[in-house]
């Protein structure tokens, strides 16, 4: 199979590449010329000016679309809040309608997504099936999937992983989590009864590499690990792993202060998401209980 990944040098992207080759597959990478870093064989893009080198694009067998400004930052500035929109919205519409347009188009478009798509929803529980929440996150999440849109007209069948906050040494969950828990200081997020749903790496993987071979699999799937955890009970996890305690809270307010809608829709928002799709097809988790992924990647870094 040949594949082109944007995103490839990013956590996901690199792993699944790496997965890919292993495999014997054959991964050509989409990459931004301003980068710097587009090498013979690379597929050069540019998402802003919606150009798109066609040729390199013309006899894939699949594409799959990670590239995308990371949510994480101390605050939401009007334009990180723009760069996020933008690098989603028109990067995805950017690539469903350049590889509409081949004369040899793809089958398969697996677009990233994000369990940021259903908002704050207390204990609700949720799956592919359910609306969309409230809030800037929610917001850009539904005109990020309506993007993949040309493609999915065009016949190529479209699947839109829906990620959790992954689990690996690199991620950001687990890299900015980790000093101050190591010093004593980690705390839960304001009462720590909110749901924070997460999904180890290789899972990550696993799921895409699933819905490139699983004709069945189309529209969102969420990606994330059938064990729901509380935010508390995430944090207390980590303190164990590293054998450090973890007994006090952090206040809402001082978090919402400190980082403004950032706190609010991805700290401290809950999302109770069930991988419905991925345990109706029967997919073996390679990571199911955040303990031992947590250990894993906490022994890695």
């Amino acid at each position: 199979m040949r594949v082109a990944v944007s995103g490839s040098s990013g956590l996901i992207g690199s792993a699944l590449v790496a997965n890919l080759r292993a495999g014997g597959h054959e991964v050509v990478r989409l990459v931004r010329p301003a980068t710097g870093s587009v090498q013979p064989g690379d597929i050069s893009w540019d998402p802003q000016t919606g150009d798109v080198d066609h040729s390199g694009l013309e006899g894939t067998d699949a594409v799959v679309h990670l590239a995308g400004e990371t949510i994480s930052a101390l605050r939401w500035t009007a334009k990180k809040r723009r760069r996020i929109r933008e690098s989603r919205v028109h990067g995805t519409d950017t690539l469903a309608r350049a590889i509409a347009g081949l004369s040899r188009r793809p089958e398969i478009l697996v677009c990233a997504g994000a369990t940021g798509y259903y908002g704050d929803r207390g204990d609700e529980v949720l799956d592919e099936a359910s609306p969309p929440g409230q809030g800037f996150l929610p917001g850009v999440s539904v005109e990020w999937e309506s993007a993949t849109r040309p493609a999915a007209e065009a016949g190529i069948r479209v699947a839109i992983a829906r990620l959790a906050p992954v689990i690996d040494a690199r991620s950001p969950v687990v890299a900015r989590m980790r000093l101050p828990v190591m010093l004593g200081l980690g705390g839960w997020f304001g009462s720590g009864r909110h749901f924070w749903p997460w999904v180890d790496l290789a899972d990550v993987v696993g799921a895409i590499r699933l819905a490139l071979a699983a004709e069945t699999l189309s529209g969102p799937i969420v990606v994330a690990a059938p064990e729901n955890v509380t935010n508390r009970e995430f944090v207390q996890t980590m303190a164990r792993e590293l054998r450090r305690p973890a007994i006090l809270p952090i206040p809402s307010p001082m978090l919402k202060v400190a980082l403004g809608d950032f706190a609010r829709e991805a700290l401290l928002s809950s999302q109770r998401v069930i991988p419905r799709k991925l345990l109706d097809i029967g997919y073996d988790f390679r990571q199911p209980q955040l303990a031992p992924a947590l250990r894993a990647a906490l022994r890695s870094g």
